[in-house]
């Protein structure tokens, strides 16, 4: 029995292709590519908005200042900063005024992986760039939301920042016309 698992294995890696190397250039083409089949598939375009949840968040950041069709974004607890690497060559802080459109920012305040004074950095970039975009941005601060706070399968929920949250991200996408 274990001989034909071991084959069943061997056979399987011959025929899935390995992953490649995830990269910043990489997955801005991902996403490109996500919204060229949609609007070959009849998607309205002219209101794109791109939300995303941790490293999503972190994404929805650097899409915006990617794409130049993006109306809006939210990011839910998005690192803003970290080390540099191939993947990440630039940071969200780096591309604060140059946004397409508007990101709200959510965050914990007991987010131990994003300190408090990294999220004021942004506020203070966002807030002093002469691009109109990226002056219309927000951000938003749960005082005691630690990280994942709107993941409703973890330790970490919180239900009104969760709840509170998703109404600014529909008001937010509502006002900036997604």
């Amino acid at each position: 029995m274990n001989a034909d698992i071991d084959a069943l294995t061997a056979e399987l890696d011959n025929l899935l292709p390995a992953p490649q190397p995830l990269t910043r250039r990489g997955f801005l083409a991902d996403l490109d590519a996500c919204v060229a089949w949609a609007k070959s598939h009849g998607g309205d375009t002219t209101r794109l908005g791109i939300t995303g949840f941790c490293w999503g968040g972190r994404v929805v950041w650097l899409y915006a200042a990617h794409h130049p069709g993006v109306k809006a974004g939210v990011a839910w607890y998005g690192r803003l900063t970290s080390a540099t690497s191939g993947l990440t060559p630039k940071h969200p802080l780096d591309m604060a005024g140059k946004l397409n459109g508007p990101v709200l920012g959510l965050y914990g305040g007991q987010d131990p992986g994003i300190p408090l004074d990294t999220v004021e950095k942004m506020k203070t970039a966002l807030a002093q760039s002469a691009n109109p975009a990226s002056k219309a941005s927000a951000i938003h601060v749960y005082s005691d939301a630690p990280h994942a706070f709107h993941a409703d399968y973890r330790p970490s929920y919180r239900k009104a920042p969760a709840e509170d949250g998703w109404k600014r991200m529909a008001e937010w996408f509502r006002k900036h016309g997604v």
